[in-house]
């Protein structure tokens, strides 16, 4: 059977792929804005291990339909892969299937867009079974509608009058494939939220109470799971890893920790949210996402130091509606405050942290036993 996954940019044991970003500067993302969303784009292509080598930006008041960044800009973007042997180009949001198209005959080098980048990280991370099922399932369903080009160019070799294409028998055939393979991994996922939520209800009958850290990534939620964990899980030690590439969790890690009074709760570090994420993934991943809005406090890890803080909580906050959380569940956590020269303590009613140096983490830990038990 043929299954498609996404394609990890830079394989293991292979040369880092030389990269172009290409950035459409419009009226609903202009100065600062822009600006940062290009930086964004540039650290989600270092977490897929490749390296930048420039960088072209098109300025005009909405997407060219058949080109995306019209034809003019396509001569400039073709003169720099060439000037700088770049093998590929990502752009800055999600093409459609007849601007990849375009592109892919005007451009020589590999096209890839924001949503497929993501996709690759995403292959690049999940670990366990449903994970990967998730992953599969949003790369399959991108890969669906850009499909044609491929048929398109291999019926010329087969056809006639009355008859079809080899190639466009062979696209009908990729297509019932995949329509199936995505079918399937449906059912697979089924069943795991099924169970998922038979230990859910086990949970809430025996009392035992749940924590989800939800956050922008590369917040600092599986730095601050592994401090609490140091601080109160059983071990003492770190749980999960961390490190400062956007999406390094992806896999949703549970572990239980215990209070100073002897109470317990269940702590979970989940998936990082981003402005714009793609829709295939937050489809594939609701499951997981609406297990962790269902937990009994949803913590809201706040990086304090990034400049563009307040916007990426909004980004954060209209993910968490749409899942359906309750304001009353969610509670705000002010993260690397160790970055911020001279600081010297929040108001009191929202805690400020150092994941990292451990500041304010047993204030947090008082705070988290209120909030769950405020009797």
């Amino acid at each position: 059977m043929l299954i498609w996954e996404a394609t990890v940019i830079n394989k293991v044991g292979e040369k880092a792929p030389r990269v172009i970003l290409v950035g459409l500067r419009h009226s609903r993302r202009n100065g600062s804005d822009f600006e940062g969303f290009m930086r964004e784009l540039e650290a989600l292509v270092e977490a897929a291990g490749v390296t930048v080598v420039g960088t072209l930006v098109q300025s005009r008041d909405k997407p060219d339909q058949r080109s995306y960044i019209g034809r003019g800009k396509i001569a400039e973007l073709v003169h720099l892969v060439e000037e700088t042997g770049a093998d590929m180009v990502v752009f800055d949001h999600e093409l459609s299937p007849g601007q990849l198209r375009f592109l892919e005959e005007q451009v020589p080098a590999r096209i890839i867009d924001r949503t497929g980048l993501i996709l690759d990280i995403f292959s690049s991370r999940a670990h366990s079974l449903e994970g990967k099922l998730q992953v599969e399932l949003a790369s399959l369903q991108y890969q669906l509608p850009r499909l044609m080009g491929q048929g398109r160019v291999l019926s010329r070799t087969g056809g006639g009058i009355g008859t079809r294409g080899l190639g466009e028998q062979q696209l009908e055939l990729d297509r019932r494939q995949i329509r199936q393979r995505i079918s399937d991994i449906k059912r697979q996922l089924a069943k795991v939220e099924k169970t998922r939520s038979l230990h859910r209800k086990q949970r809430q009958r025996r009392g035992l109470k749940t924590i989800s850290l939800v956050g922008y990534t590369n917040a600092g939620k599986s730095s601050l799971f592994n401090m609490l964990c140091q601080k109160a899980h059983h071990s003492g030690q770190d749980q999960a890893e961390a490190d400062q590439r956007l999406f390094q969790t992806l896999d949703t890690t549970t572990r239980r920790i215990r209070f100073a009074d002897g109470r317990e709760a269940l702590l979970s570090d989940t998936v990082g949210f981003i402005q714009d994420l793609p829709p295939h993934l937050i489809a594939a991943f609701r499951s997981t996402l609406e297990e962790a809005v269902a937990a009994d406090v949803i913590l809201h890890v706040i990086d304090v130091s990034d400049e563009a803080y307040f916007e990426k909580v909004e980004v954060v906050n209209q993910v968490l509606e749409e899942l359906g959380a309750s304001r009353e569940q969610i509670h705000m956590v002010f993260n690397k405050v160790d970055l911020l020269p001279g600081f010297k303590g929040g108001n009191g009613s929202v805690p400020y942290i150092s994941a990292l140096t451990g500041q304010g983490i047993p204030e947090l830990l008082v705070f988290l036993e209120k909030v769950l038990w405020p009797d």
